[in-house]
């Protein structure tokens, strides 16, 4: 069986695992979200890998870009990634990465951007297993009010993301 070697980064807004299998990132996720076992789980058996503590090079690149993110640097990243999750959730997730950096859409516009209006609690779903978090930026996906909503860092690191990326207006910055 193969690994997936993780390692732990302490980012401002809380602490992230990293995961490498076979020189791709399969894991950037929130070491403390609710679920951990269970994404962890999801991931081990659609790799059919196990996750050790292990360095790997590329996750030393990613804590570079992070870096570069967190401080206002940087809007791409630039490692090459595994996403690990069925045909639906990837549909999702690809989804998801053509949300502009700065810029946040509803789950509903989400949904229509899928072709798929009334699967918005699916969407929401996938949007949650996501496990390539700030690359794969759900933290940009919002209620259609305009509330910031569930995310695995929990609402102040999601919160302090968009700020990051000058993507929240004032009233938004008045919920917290």
């Amino acid at each position: 069986m193969s690994n997936i070697d993780i390692t732990y980064y302490k980012s401002p807004v809380g602490e992230l695992i990293i995961g490498v299998f076979k020189d791709q990132l399969c894991i950037l996720d929130w070491r403390y979200r609710k679920q951990r076992s269970a994404v962890d789980s999801r991931i081990e058996k659609t790799l059919e890998a196990t996750i050790i503590e292990h360095k790997h090079p590329l996750q030393e690149i990613l804590c570079t870009q992070l870096e570069e993110y967190f401080k206002g640097q940087r809007c791409e990243f630039d490692i090459p990634i595994l996403l690990a999750g069925t045909d639906f959730q990837k549909q999702v997730w690809n989804q998801l990465m053509k949300i502009p950096y700065g810029e946040t859409i509803t789950y509903l516009t989400l949904s229509r951007k899928l072709d798929n209006e009334k699967a918005i609690r699916a969407v929401a779903s996938a949007n949650g297993a996501n496990a390539l978090s700030i690359i794969i930026p759900c933290h940009r996906v919002i209620a259609s009010n305009g509330d910031l909503t569930g995310y695995a860092g929990g609402l102040p690191a999601k919160k302090k993301l968009l700020q990051i990326e000058g993507a929240l207006n004032n009233e938004q910055l008045e919920l917290f």
